[in-house]
């Protein structure tokens, strides 16, 4: 990849928080949110992806920070000598979420050693695209607690926390709320009964 001390607009030796501050400002001048129905999406998504590898790598560290090596990205699936790095790990993965292959994605997360912050992020944006809202908000929850500076993190919590009450919300309003619960299982007691004898 580019050097990521350029991609996040920062001097080469910047501090931890200055690294930090950085990618912040520039997750807000690229999020694809800010972009809905607009030609320029694609290339502020193609931005952001740049972004979260240049941070991944200054924040992690890969042992060449500092030291002017930056790694080559040759491809999509990385053929560079940086192909174990789990930042291309999840780089790819991210891709395969994009192209709408969530099984391949699951088998690729699966696949790995570690469970850090990104693991369970792109966990739960598998389970959300699947439709699966509490272990989406279950697994972002955890990877906004284990990386609480991470925007994207926190952004897309954000808006799973609003989509889950809105489903919560509408669903109550049609009757399926635990009001109605007592109802229900009545409801199941009556259909149980009568599939097994005839006498109602």
């Amino acid at each position: 990849m580019d050097n990521p001390y350029e991609i996040l607009g920062i001097k080469q030796g910047a501090t931890d928080a200055e690294i930090k501050t950085a990618y912040r400002e520039q997750v807000k001048k690229y999020h694809p949110d800010k972009y809905q129905n607009n030609p320029l999406y694609d290339l502020a998504e193609e931005k952001l992806r740049d972004v979260n590898e240049a941070y991944e790598q200054l924040s992690k560290g890969n042992g060449n920070v500092g030291t002017g090596g930056y790694g080559t990205r040759q491809g999509a699936a990385g053929t560079s000598s940086q192909n174990s790095n789990p930042s291309n790990e999840f780089y790819n993965i991210r891709m395969t979420i994009e192209q709408g292959n969530l099984d391949a994605a699951t088998l690729m997360l699966n696949k790995l050693k570690g469970r850090n912050a990104e693991w369970f992020y792109l966990s739960g944006v598998i389970a959300y695209k699947k439709g699966w809202f509490d272990e989406a908000l279950s697994n972002i929850q955890t990877a906004a607690s284990m990386d609480p500076g991470n925007y994207e993190y926190r952004n897309t919590l954000n808006q799973i926390s609003n989509n889950s009450r809105g489903f919560r919300s509408m669903a109550g309003n049609r009757g399926y709320g635990s009001n109605n619960d007592d109802l229900c299982r009545m409801m199941q007691c009556f259909i149980c009964t009568d599939l097994m004898c005839d006498c109602i």
